[in-house]
């Protein structure tokens, strides 16, 4: 899109603004964020000016100290630490929803190409992601500007590529050339973590190691890296509004721009990016599984004048799971005391609600709330 393109996107607020002439104007381009960086934009379009009250760009975790748990995996095979690991496994989850992993068996190597490889996918000519852009619904490879641009009440300065790795194993030759060889080794990789990570989850509960994976809870990933340009006004909008995530759980990757924050007893806190490690977090399918007691928190990113920002999220969910499986509160994790708190879904319809709706700031789970 050429500089007098950007000039089609109104920057001022009005009464007659027409926004949705604007997002089809913006999504028509198939350029994404990116795409208004590169035609020089210096106002960023209305469609992503958000609330002030919903930009604090200020941490709370400077003042108060708070820090997300990092818990060191090294030994979780012998008994003894295993134990250890799962405690602060427990504890983190049911109080923070997140915590970072040291030692999780990925060399740093393939964690660094991974976002190189992303980086080399989005900042390529436009024509080679153009082939890729999509808005639909059941696309196994896609990229795209914001899923919920036209159901949520303000878009995010921010690029993603969506690829489901499994159930159905996709081809080689279905993914993006630019990221290809990065994606295969990382996915195989995190795979293999989600698995241990699945374990520790299920003794957290008290429950057999293999539970949640009989369940089908490490059956399909779906991988979202996501590419946040530098942004000309971060303090009109953001990289990902407030929002907490429709899977069992999530590995994320992140560099080291920073920009990720969770809210943890009503306080937004820096998960400030440490070398070699990985994000983890609860997802909302295993906060409704195991009956609240372990939390599906809500985080965000913020926009940065420097940049990019690269991530890249592992949802551990069968997105395109059609059956009618059930997912509901862990009968063995239920009493007279604990009775349960949300009803039975399918993964189909919990994904088709959280769609529907998009970032607007409200918990999926209250729709499933008894």
């Amino acid at each position: 899109m050429a500089i007098a393109g950007a000039g089609k996107f109104s920057s001022e607020i009005s009464p007659d603004y027409d926004r949705l002439k604007d997002l089809k104007a913006f999504d028509e381009t198939k350029g994404g964020v990116k795409g208004l960086v590169d035609a020089g934009v210096i106002k960023i379009p209305r469609i992503f000016i958000q609330p002030a009250k919903d930009i604090v760009m200020k941490s709370d975790s400077g003042v108060t100290q708070l820090q997300l748990p990092v818990i060191d995996l090294r030994g979780f095979e012998t008994e003894c630490r295993r134990k250890a690991i799962v405690d602060e496994i427990r504890r983190a989850s049911e109080t923070w929803g997140f915590f970072q992993v040291l030692n999780h068996e990925i060399p740093v190597r393939v964690l660094d190409e991974m976002i190189e490889g992303v980086r080399r996918f989005n900042e390529q000519p436009k024509e080679g992601k153009m082939k890729f852009y999509s808005r639909d619904p059941v696309g196994k490879v896609r990229f795209n500007s914001n899923f919920d641009l036209y159901t949520s009440p303000f878009a995010n300065w921010r690029d993603t590529l969506f690829i489901a790795l499994s159930p159905d194993l996709l081809g080689q030759e279905e993914l993006p050339v630019a990221c290809r060889e990065e994606i295969m080794n990382y996915s195989k990789n995190v795979s293999k973590l989600g698995d241990t990570l699945l374990e520790l989850l299920a003794e957290a509960l008290r429950l057999n190691s293999n539970y949640l994976k009989d369940m089908g809870c490490a059956k399909g990933q779906v991988l979202l890296s996501h590419y946040y340009p530098p942004c000309p006004q971060p303090e009109l909008t953001l990289g990902t509004s407030k929002h907490s995530d429709p899977d069992f759980f999530t590995i994320l990757l992140q560099d080291n721009i920073g920009g990720l924050q969770v809210l943890h007893q009503n306080q937004w806190v820096d998960v400030s990016p440490v070398k070699g490690a990985l994000v983890v977090n609860i997802g909302d399918l295993l906060q409704l599984m195991s009956n609240d007691k372990l939390k599906s928190i809500e985080h965000r990113v913020l926009a940065h004048r420097v940049g990019p920002r690269i991530s890249v999220a592992c949802f551990f969910t069968t997105h395109f799971d059609s059956g009618g499986k059930l997912y509901g509160p862990i009968k063995e994790l239920l009493s007279n005391e604990n009775l349960p708190k949300y009803r039975d879904t399918t993964l189909k319809d919990f994904n088709q609600y959280y769609n529907s709706k998009g970032l607007d700031g409200n918990s999926a789970l209250d729709y499933f709330r008894l």
